[in-house]
């Protein structure tokens, strides 16, 4: 069915109702009161909720729920839409309101072409915010035609600040030595466990939620969209990297990891299929600091953008949750500053431009795993002078000291990320 005016009428309008209808959090972000976003990351992260956030904001300063213009392109009545119709938007919007809209577009990346309208909007000085699930949307063409008209930012599901605050638990100053100390603990259990999508907090079944996530995710934003033929190989990757999370891993040994289970893949597919992943915000993947170029590209580790998508393989593997919740809330600070060293011995995360090395270990009160946590940063610190070290763990606090008598500081994983908020 070809798409029409009528049909965008209907839907600005159930947008303007939907905007002055919902309920929300008011999450940690400064719009530039005149710019133009690109709003990137997982499903579910709280893109959506940006934009929503952003008109009640500008309601707030004054403008008319009227003015907006909200369109999700997931929406099942504009699954024949292509880049011609776009135009349709702007002439429902006119053909029924005098004002110039403000608008909200939603999932975007679902029709091809979306940045040359995205740029002609911005050249006619229309006020435009955009949400997108794959992370193409932030490659160097798409940029390009964009013309730096608009900001990009990544969107995360909630840091654990705003998990906290999201339940209405807003802390006080020196809420560590108060009765809030216990009821963050109990939160981090959950946190740590189930992550941080905005919507999961209002569903008891967390598991089935994140399943059926993962599934839309990996249906339609990988196997559909980079039409994957063998999708067994695919699941059977991201399988593996779940498994081996702490672990740099070559496309070359998941390979055979993968074939060893009886599944036909090769090296540059699995390479495809962590790539594809990727682009979807699944997966994100950190270099060895200390290798050489081309195995800085093959031999990375792999880190999911949620404990929650983590959890769905390793719900009891309470180490390699707490290391990729380290890794999350790192690379959230960091981007693409962010690595890992690993020269004989392994430091988790490494922040050269800050001189800053974190471990994550789930408890040090065995000497043996103190030791091993403290060697690596002794040995990077040899290599390359640090001015801050961490060991963060799930619930144990210290200072230590390297032989040479540089302090190493040991931090409980829900003190230091609300610390390094």
């Amino acid at each position: 069915m070809a798409i029409t005016k009528d049909t965008f009428r209907m839907l600005i309008r159930e947008g303007q109702e939907l905007i002055q209808s919902i309920d929300l959090y008011d999450r940690s972000f400064d719009f530039e009161d005149e710019g133009r976003y690109v709003m990137v990351g997982v499903r579910q992260a709280g893109k959506s909720y940006m934009l929503f956030m952003r008109a009640k904001q500008l309601i707030a300063a004054g403008h008319s729920a009227d003015e907006f213009v909200y369109v999700n392109f997931d929406d099942e009545r504009l699954l024949n839409m292509d880049a011609d119709d776009f135009d349709l938007i702007l002439q429902a919007y006119e053909s029924v309101h005098q004002s110039r809209p403000i608008l909200l577009f939603d999932e975007i990346q679902n029709i091809p072409g979306w940045e040359h309208f995205a740029r002609r909007l911005a050249n006619q000085k229309y006020h435009v915010f955009i949400t997108g699930s794959n992370a193409n949307m932030l490659s160097r063409e798409i940029q390009t035609t964009l013309g730096g008209r608009y900001i990009s930012k990544k969107i995360y599901p909630y840091s654990f600040k705003e998990y906290l605050e999201a339940q209405g638990m807003a802390l006080p100053p020196q809420w560590q030595y108060g009765k809030e100390k216990a009821l963050v603990q109990q939160q981090m259990a959950e946190y740590l466990r189930w992550g941080g999508f905005p919507e999961l907090i209002h569903y008891k079944n967390k598991r089935n939620w994140l399943n059926d996530l993962y599934e839309k995710i990996l249906l339609g934003d990988v196997v559909l969209r980079n039409k994957v033929k063998n999708d067994l190989a695919l699941r059977m990757a991201v399988k593996r990297l779940a498994d081996n999370v702490k672990q740099p891993t070559s496309f070359r040994r998941l390979t055979n990891l993968i074939t060893g289970m009886g599944l036909k893949t090769s090296v540059s597919s699995v390479a495809d299929y962590v790539r594809f992943t990727k682009e979807s915000f699944v997966l994100f993947s950190l270099e060895n600091y200390a290798s050489k170029f081309v195995e800085k590209e093959t031999v990375q580790k792999h880190y999911f953008v949620d404990n929650g998508l983590l959890s769905i393989f390793q719900s009891n593997d309470l180490p390699s949750l707490l290391e990729n919740l380290c890794a999350i809330h790192l690379r959230r600070r960091f981007e693409a500053e962010l690595y890992f060293w690993n020269k004989n011995v392994e430091v988790d995360f490494f922040v050269p431009e800050e001189a800053y090395a974190v471990q994550a270990a789930y408890s040090i009160a065995d000497e043996a795993a103190r030791d091993r946590e403290l060697e690596g940063l002794r040995r990077l610190h040899k290599h390359m002078p640090l001015q801050r070290m961490e060991i963060v763990t799930y619930d144990e606090e210290a200072t230590l000291h390297l032989p040479s008598g540089e302090p190493v500081q040991v931090v409980p994983v829900w003190k230091w990320l609300l610390a390094e908020e």
